[in-house]
């Protein structure tokens, strides 16, 4: 073997070294990204993108006190998708940006009418709303919405403090079967009653959402 085929037979190796090091560089940068493109290609939207989605909740079933009442609920809530890293492609994480209902309490013959407000009680950091693709073809859904959030009750001549502002002892959470998402008045399921209580008595409850016949997306 002459000097020059020696030559050429190195140049060959480290050209091969150096075409296989930056093979698994762009492996890495592409496992980095796996769970987000293995979800956007699943059928899931792409982490980043948001969601705001109207709520409509018609004759909501509330116990106040020792008082049952119906309130027609409405409002809107907020979503951005970001990636489930501790779960499976077909899924993506859905943190709540933003939550806000509004409705009117029935007066009767001892009271007057009053007002209920719901708001995202604080930054959602467990992140614990879910979109599950359950069928790839024809594309089916599973949202699960984790919700925790605050209720100002303000009802003249009742007696309780006004306004009374009450807290969720444990997550709302509901859940929709869909065949699209965003969904297009999709009816999702309650699956507790949700116990509300004061934050500084928190073994007390004071007031409990029932019923919860929530309507999500395409309100508008």
């Amino acid at each position: 073997m002459t000097a020059s085929d020696r030559h050429l037979g190195t140049g060959r190796r480290n050209f091969l070294k150096g075409a296989a090091a930056a093979a698994l560089g762009i492996g890495g940068m592409a496992a980095a990204g796996l769970p987000a493109l293995a979800a956007q290609q699943a059928g899931l939207p792409p982490a980043g993108a948001e969601f705001p989605l109207g709520l409509m909740a018609e004759k909501s079933g509330l116990r106040i006190g020792s008082t049952d009442v119906r309130s027609d609920l409405r409002g809107e809530v907020a979503f951005r998708a970001e990636a489930n890293a501790d779960g499976t492609a077909d899924s993506v994480r859905l943190r709540m940006l933003g939550l806000r209902m509004s409705g009117e309490l029935p007066g009767d013959g001892s009271r007057q009418a009053g007002v209920i407000l719901i708001e995202q009680e604080d930054a959602d950091v467990a992140v614990q709303s879910l979109l599950k693709l359950t069928q790839p073809f024809p594309p089916r859904y599973e949202q699960t919405m984790v919700l925790n959030f605050t209720m100002t009750i303000v009802q003249p001549g009742a007696r309780i403090d006004q306004p009374l502002v009450l807290t969720t002892k444990e997550p709302a959470v509901l859940v929709g079967q869909l065949t699209q998402f965003p969904p297009r008045g999709d009816f999702y399921q309650l699956q507790n009653p949700v116990d509300l209580v004061r934050r500084d008595a928190p073994d007390t409850t004071l007031a409990t959402i029932q019923t919860f016949p929530v309507q999500v997306g395409g309100l508008g």
